[in-house]
């Protein structure tokens, strides 16, 4: 049918499948529907929300917006859209955020992510310079020299590994360029090591790693003012990432941190 066919490449002009950070989106035609599928990235669950900017000429089974928890690699159809009129287009969106929606962090009093003698506690929780967003506010920041090995605080399964990035500095365009590993516990709560160096990142997605277990190595990378270690522990509160208060031992008891 020649309508179909134009409507097809119509959508797809109109609205190309937009990668978020954790979740794609796909669009796949089976006949006279259109399945919009979202994919998983991560090396952990992912949760998901598709919503529709717009629809002209178009139902959506279900209705949108949907949301889903997609496990680790998993691909599912969150929508079936089919043409209701002569002039059928579309434009979605793919929200995700990692871990596993309402997760609850166990109160675990956090190892050292790096060693004993090598760190000065920098920023705390509430930090003005950079801990100022719901991600970030319960973070904190070990000052160390660069290359200085990362530890997992905690043991879990790395959800995402990033090492590419070289460049650092103050200005907030490079807020998304720190390299990084993301550690996901058992609680669903999740670990985050950033600012690693270039290539300082010695392991992989969905690699389990212990206590301990070098991470990679410090750096500068990133919205960074010098070389240290950014650490938080995160949690899913439904498609929103949120830092959550911890508790850390240092070599003279646990690290005064804030409140």
């Amino acid at each position: 049918m020649r309508w179909l066919a134009v409507w097809l490449m119509a959508s797809l002009a109109a609205a190309p499948a937009r990668a978020a950070e954790w979740a794609r989106l796909d669009i796949e035609r089976r006949g006279d529907e259109v399945r919009v599928i979202a994919r998983n990235l991560a090396a952990g669950p992912v949760e998901v929300e598709l919503r529709a900017d717009w629809l002209q000429d178009l139902s959506a089974d279900p209705p949108l917006p949907q949301r889903r928890v997609l496990d680790a690699g998993a691909r599912e159809v969150i929508a079936v859209l089919w043409p209701t009129g002569p002039g059928p287009r579309h434009q979605l969106q793919l929200l995700s955020v990692p871990g596993p929606p309402f997760a609850v962090a166990r109160d675990v009093v956090y190892s050292l992510p790096v060693e004993e003698s090598a760190f000065r506690l920098g920023q705390g929780f509430h930090g003005g310079f950079s801990h100022d967003d719901p991600a970030n506010r319960y973070a904190i920041d070990l000052e160390v020299a660069e290359g200085t090995a990362v530890l997992a605080a905690r043991g879990g399964v790395v959800m995402e590994a990033i090492g590419g990035f070289r460049e650092g500095g103050v200005d907030r365009a490079l807020a998304d360029r720190a390299n990084l590993v993301r550690v996901l516990h058992d609680d669903g709560s999740m670990a985050l090591y950033a600012h690693l160096r270039e290539g300082g990142v010695t392991v992989r997605p969905g690699q389990q790693v212990t206590l301990g277990q070098v991470l990679g190595y410090a750096g500068n990378t990133g919205f960074s003012s010098g070389p240290h270690l950014h650490f938080a522990v995160q949690v899913n509160t439904g498609m929103r990432l949120e830092s959550v208060p911890f508790r850390m031992i240092g070599p003279d008891g646990l690290l005064p941190l804030g409140r």
